[in-house]
């Protein structure tokens, strides 16, 4: 006897404005609940202090939150100089102190900063969720075990300056999937002499959606209460996928596709990840291989549709 599933069928995507204090996991299951969605989930989690940016995959849009996972994100933090702390945030306790430098010149902090723009190496806090043998690094932290972790590659883009106080920086990071924010800031600290920890942390871009695309929870409790839907906020898979060129299909070979089989274009250049388009629409994910005058496209990732054939 099958198990019912709880909940509705909700499709798309939900970027919401994450308040400071709540986890990210806390947030998608109240938003889940506001749905009565049955199957939803996030696209990498942020820290009780951070607020910003996080979208939500409900659905088919849950089959391609790797993807999105493994997209760029862009950050405003604050550093808190002269302190260290054990999370590398205001949340740990604190373990060192050191005076802050008296002349933090805006030319002095750029010339800091340039080495932490570009292809850098870095190591990620033991706070991280990162997991040993099953478990996240965090869990290790909090039983005072400390894991060896290696230095990972990731990529800076931007790193700006945007006030500079008396203990205190204000930055702008862009940055590849994977960076620690605490590491980078604790990092800067350690170039500074004088140590550091993020005092403040919004993620201002994610899979290609900014503060702009956000809602806040608050607002969408009140539009229930007044028994307004909530699914026009939603925006459909294929939105945080423009990363990705796009192909369109029709005839045999989208039922080729829809099926779940390779097919043969001609015509056509493009090579990894596409989008594919039907009749009607989005239909997944397809990997393209260059093959003489054309590619093969293998589809990796279809949402359920419509008949298009």
């Amino acid at each position: 006897m099958s198990r019912r599933r709880k909940g509705r069928d909700v499709n798309g995507i939900l970027v919401i404005d994450k308040p400071q204090g709540v986890t990210s996991n806390g947030i998608l299951q109240q938003v889940k609940r506001l749905y009565g969605a049955a199957k939803a989930g996030h696209t990498g989690a942020l820290d009780p202090l951070a607020t910003g940016v996080l979208p939500l995959c409900f659905g088919e849009a849950t089959k391609f939150s790797q993807m999105m996972l493994d997209s760029d994100k862009a950050y405003i933090a604050t550093a808190k100089l002269g302190i260290r702390t054990e999370t590398g945030d205001s949340e740990g306790a604190v373990v060192e102190e050191k005076p802050v430098p008296s002349e933090l010149s805006a030319t002095y902090l750029e010339s800091v900063f340039d080495d932490f723009r570009g292809d850098i190496q870095q190591v990620p806090s033991m706070y991280s969720a990162l997991k040993h043998k099953g478990r996240p690094l965090y869990e290790y932290a909090r039983e005072g075990i400390e894991i060896e972790r290696p230095s990972r590659p990731v990529t800076i883009y931007e790193l700006t300056l945007l006030d500079v106080r008396e203990d205190e920086l204000d930055i702008a990071v862009s940055c590849t999937k994977g960076t620690y924010i605490r590491s980078l800031v604790e990092d800067i600290g350690e170039a500074l002499g004088c140590g550091a920890h993020v005092s403040a942390l919004r993620r201002t871009m994610a899979s290609g959606f900014t503060l702009a695309d956000a809602q806040e929870v608050p607002e969408m409790e009140a539009m229930r209460e007044r028994d307004e839907s909530l699914d026009g906020l939603l925006v459909a898979p294929d939105a945080a996928l423009s990363m990705f060129p796009e192909v369109k299909l029709s005839g045999p070979s989208l039922v080729s596709i829809l099926n779940g089989q390779p097919v043969r274009i001609t015509g056509q250049s493009v090579e990894g990840f596409v989008r594919v388009y039907g009749n009607e629409g989005f239909v997944g994910l397809a990997e393209a291989t260059p093959e003489g005058e054309g590619i093969t496209l293998v589809p990796r990732r279809l949402v359920k549709t419509s008949d298009q054939r």
